[in-house]
């Protein structure tokens, strides 16, 4: 058995007695229980591994021990170590009781296989699937970049914190997208901050187009800018990737942030990546939903103004044809007027003397704008003009050229 499992990734151990003793085991499974610390035999499974007793393991060693009948569990859930070092883990395992040549049981042979990661390579699946359905109903971007943040944050279950930051169009500056974990003062120091080189782990992404990992925030030269922002958020290792457009154009910053200084594995990466990937296309989608707005904006403000000016242009033509109207009414009393008047005799005498009447001879004809006419010499036709004009051109009631001539 040792030979067959020693170097396989199947978990094997023999437990003998009741107290279920450690006999032997592959690295596997020493590797699973915590590694190093607990890689020892002779001693009870539950002294080697005490978090075992409250999950229902040791009961079942126990059951299988005194029932002799063997048990089988599938993505059997179990938290190995305990406080920062706690890690959730999936196993499928079987217990076969160990008999000695009379058939008693003398203990026990554990065999599983650790399905942690297809469980989360399962819970990944359909979280990004949820995400890619909000894409696909064109949900809000803030919505969908939140959800994705508290999913990384959940498959991790590490105590990662994750960060969104979004380009400006200029591509110098980064903006707030989603933090949900990160202290609101955090998200508020950093919301516009630069893209450069150095400028903290984002900023620097973001400059160079490529992955910035910093293990440990406060050695890192790239945040000596905002170290003593990072102590306050109680921050200690930051891996920022960048999130770029089909067309290597910036959209923004992905970025997971932890309390303790960290390397990433390459399941962490692996998971950046997709995200990465994920939120480009949330944000190209949000783009071009926002620019096909803004241009049936643009359509309908350009349609209204159309509309304004077509109803201006009518209310000109109105006016232009009421006013010409007018003119042609007007035309056609001066035409009458001037047709009376022309069969009018030309009198001897000027007829502009007033009540007191004038001698001189009529030379010149002269009419207002009412359709009055009279004959007069050469200076009281010049009165006449003057004094039409100035005082009585102002109000038709007041008579026109007949009030003068009766002044």
């Amino acid at each position: 058995m040792r030979v067959l499992f020693g170097q396989s990734i199947v978990v094997f151990a023999d437990l003998s007695g009741a107290a279920h003793v450690l006999e032997t085991a592959n690295p596997a499974f020493f590797a699973a229980i915590g590694g190093q610390d607990r890689a020892r035999t002779g001693a009870p499974l539950a002294d080697l591994v005490p978090e075992l007793a409250g999950q229902g393991f040791i009961a079942l060693l126990d059951q299988v021990y005194r029932t002799g009948e063997p048990h089988t569990g599938r993505d059997a859930r179990i938290v190995l170590g305990a406080g920062a070092q706690a890690r959730e883990a999936f196993f499928d395992f079987t217990y076969e009781p160990r008999r000695d040549a009379d058939g008693t049981v003398t203990g026990i042979r554990v065999i599983g296989v650790e399905t942690t990661q297809v469980k989360q390579a399962q819970h990944l699946m359909a979280e990004h699937r949820t995400l890619l359905e909000q894409i696909a109903r064109q949900a809000p971007l803030a919505e969908i970049l939140d959800g994705m943040a508290r999913c990384i944050e959940s498959l991790t279950g590490d105590g990662v914190l994750v960060s969104v930051l979004l380009a400006d169009p200029d591509g110098a500056h980064l903006r707030h997208g989603a933090a949900p974990s990160l202290p609101d003062f955090y998200n508020q120091a950093i919301d516009g901050i630069a893209t450069g080189e150095g400028v903290g782990s984002c900023g620097t992404a973001a400059h160079r187009r490529q992955p910035v990992i910093v293990t440990d925030i406060a050695t890192d030269p790239f945040w000596d800018d905002f170290r003593d922002l990072a102590d306050r958020a109680q921050l200690a290792a930051c891996w920022s990737i960048p999130i770029l457009a089909r067309d290597g154009s910036l959209l923004g910053t992905f970025a997971m942030y932890h309390r303790s200084p960290r390397v990433p594995h390459d399941f962490d990466l692996a998971l950046a990546r997709v995200f990465a990937g994920t939120a480009a296309l949330a944000i190209e989608r949000h783009h071009t939903e926002q620019a096909r707005l803004d241009a049936e904006a643009r359509a309908e403000a350009a349609v209204r103004e159309l509309a304004e000016a077509v109803r201006a242009e009518q209310q000109l033509r109105t006016e232009a044809e009421q006013r010409a109207t007018a003119a042609a009414e007007l035309a056609a009393q001066m035409r009458t007027a001037a047709a009376a008047q022309a069969g009018t005799p030309h009198p001897e005498r000027c007829q502009l003397g007033g009540k007191a009447g004038c001698p001189e001879p009529a030379e010149l004809k002269v009419a207002d704008s009412w359709g009055s006419s009279a004959w007069g010499c050469t200076r009281h036709v010049e009165e006449a003009i003057l004094n039409v004009h100035s005082v009585f051109i102002a109000s038709e009631e007041l008579g026109g050229l007949d009030a003068y001539r009766n002044r």
